[in-house]
């Protein structure tokens, strides 16, 4: 029983599904801080007729998780280039698998830590999904010569 278990844990994938599932992972957790966005929207009430002008009048929070939430689109792009790059030159490193979870771990965090207000743990965060994405580029590189 303990085998089947231990088969079917996420950090046993080949590197390649794990850097694949990381992708589909930081995409849905770009929409996390929408969550926060959508609802200081219905606090202040929704105008179906102007949805983006109204994102300057939200309460602080929802002001914040609206830039968390851009940022995400931001990191998103460096580390799909980072996994895709590591997936193409067939890094085979559990490194490549740290840096996945540090990478999705740290959006979590810089996320929230945005919303509530906490710059330096915030800047901390952004540190470490920087590094992680930038540990798959190394990888790869690595990996070609």
């Amino acid at each position: 029983m303990t085998d089947i278990l231990s088969d079917l844990t996420l950090i046993n994938l080949p590197v390649a599904n794990f850097l694949l599932y990381g992708i589909v992972g930081a995409v849905f957790l770009t929409y996390f801080p929408y969550l926060f966005v959508a609802t200081a929207r219905f606090q202040k009430g929704y105008d179906m007729s102007a949805p983006r002008a109204m994102l300057e009048q939200l309460p602080s929070y929802g002001q914040r998780a609206t830039w968390a939430h851009k940022n995400c689109f931001e990191a998103l792009i460096i580390f799909t280039a980072a996994a895709l790059m590591a997936y193409v030159t067939g890094v085979d490193s559990d490194w490549a698998k740290y840096s996945a979870i540090a990478f999705l771990v740290s959006r979590l965090f810089y996320s929230l830590f945005y919303i509530f207000n906490i710059p330096p743990l915030r800047s901390l965060m952004f540190g470490v999904g920087s590094a992680a994405s930038f540990t798959l580029f190394a990888l790869s590189l690595k990996t070609l010569s």
